[in-house]
């Protein structure tokens, strides 16, 4: 039997309630942890992983579990729940408004639903493996952009930027001559599904995780774009970069990647 709309709903109702939390509490002053020199943790992100959990173990107890505050619940079932209960951790804490909520289920290690929610603008993204992907309940696709010099596009940088000469800096400064212009929002995840509707022709990154990206990943995919990593390789949650487009810029960017590699 297909539980797919019993998974779907489950998570969206969990993504609104944990959204809700983060919400009503941006504005409060809470305790604020570093698991690195600019790598943060809130109160926030912990009570809304403990919600999410909560309400999808609740539902599915037999469901194994891995999430970015150190949970990894392993059963041994098919189906696995991938979870950012807060992507986005230090935009929220300086109250910047832009972060989601990032919640996929893998079956035998494949990605096939993904929920996205942000509940500032309360957009909730979702995609369903060969359903195609929606924004509040209508599909999306991805942009028609087909030159790379009239895209917008968009990035992040890793947590060890002051640390590691793999910083992403060469690829941003070869892109900022090459685009439109370039957008660094702060969340993967929103980047992902900005890419899924047209806002964002591509996005990049390095050293990312899974709960990062599962999810937006299916989105993008979901809504006819392309995935792969910076070589144009076969993309995976679990691999170190992420190269995502509409399609037809893709091979620009790819390109573009390469010289950052070789330089």
């Amino acid at each position: 039997m297909n539980r797919t709309r019993e998974y779907l709903g489950a998570a969206q109702a969990a993504a609104r309630e944990a959204g809700h939390l983060l919400r009503q509490n941006i504005d409060k002053s809470g305790e604020i942890f570093f698991k690195g020199v600019v790598d943060l943790v809130t109160d926030s992100d912990n009570a809304s992983q403990k919600m999410i959990f909560k309400r999808l173990s609740s539902a599915f107890p037999d469901h194994d579990f891995l999430a970015e505050e150190g949970l990894c619940q392993a059963k041994g079932s098919e189906f696995r729940w991938i979870i950012d209960p807060l992507d986005g951790t230090t935009n929220y804490a300086h109250r910047f408004p832009v972060f989601c909520i990032s919640t996929a289920l893998e079956q035998n290690g494949e990605v096939v639903l993904g929920v996205i929610y942000d509940p500032m603008r309360e957009e909730m993204f979702w995609g369903v493996k060969g359903e195609g992907a929606f924004l509040n309940g209508e599909k999306i696709q991805v942009s028609k952009v087909s030159d790379l010099n009239k895209s917008l596009i968009a990035t992040g940088f890793p947590y060890d930027l002051r640390e590691s000469k793999v910083n992403n800096i060469r690829h941003f400064n070869n892109f900022v001559l090459r685009v439109q212009a370039i957008r660094r929002c702060g969340s993967a995840a929103l980047d992902l599904c900005y890419v899924a509707c047209g806002r964002f022709d591509g996005f990049w990154e390095l050293k990312l995780n899974p709960w990062d990206v599962a999810a937006g990943a299916l989105i993008v995919k979901e809504a006819g774009g392309s995935l792969s990593d910076f070589q144009g390789r076969e993309f995976s949650i679990y691999g170190s970069e992420i190269l995502a487009t509409n399609s037809l810029i893709h091979e620009e960017m790819v390109k573009v990647l390469e010289l950052g590699k070789n330089e």
